[in-house]
């Protein structure tokens, strides 16, 4: 049973892969000397009533317990299938809001512009997708109705299905925006560069300074 929807929009931000590009966690890789998992935190938090980080384990808690700023809630995968749809199904179920945001947690230029405009446009639909013109779809950074979305990642789950086209698949109602007009918000479409390597440290710190 999930949680009464008591707000209006939560952020939930996914850290519990794994980092085996790193030597490290990448959720705490130092980024102009603060981890990167904060700096996708302070981005999103003047836009949401609430910030959710979902991770694999308790160690993991402990690790973002000691470097992520109040008020944040943290909660534990609850499946031992290590998938993002068991981190998305988490995070829904824990969500207080009326409707989400999925981030992954190394997207440290996510743009306030972009998601603001997908939150208008998610009003009275289950979600809103970015859509590349190949057709690729940006699931970790889309709007969705916290409740519908909760039920069609646990039907997928259920089934065995655990990829996040079939949560998706199992909704009716829903936009694709295209990122040619997210450009017109983004120029560079940088929202969407996921830090990777140590090379993408370099490359976002070059950007932010």
């Amino acid at each position: 049973m999930r949680n009464i929807k008591m707000l209006n929009c939560s952020a939930i931000i996914l850290s519990g892969g794994q980092s085996s590009r790193f030597l490290t966690n990448k959720s705490i890789a130092m980024l102009l000397d603060k981890p990167l998992i904060n700096h996708v935190v302070d981005r999103i938090r003047p836009l949401v009533d609430e910030v959710l980080v979902v991770v694999a384990s308790e160690e993991q808690k402990r690790v973002l317990e000691n470097i992520l700023h109040n008020p944040i809630r943290i909660v534990i995968d609850e499946y031992s299938i290590r998938s993002p749809l068991v981190g998305v199904l988490t995070g829904f179920k824990y969500a207080l809001g009326k409707y989400s945001i999925l981030l992954p947690n190394d997207t440290p230029l996510i743009s306030t512009k972009v998601v603001s405009l997908l939150l208008q446009l998610v009003v009275g639909l289950e979600a809103v997708i970015p859509i590349w013109p190949n057709n690729y779809i940006e699931p970790l950074q889309a709007i969705y109705e916290t409740e519908t979305v909760y039920e069609a990642a646990l039907q997928a789950f259920e089934e065995k299905k655990y990829r996040l086209k079939n949560m998706i698949m199992n909704l009716t109602k829903l936009m694709y925006v295209s990122t040619t007009i997210l450009k017109i918000f983004n120029g560079t479409l940088n929202t969407f560069l996921n830090v990777n390597t140590l090379q993408d440290i370099k490359e976002v710190e070059n950007q932010l300074l």
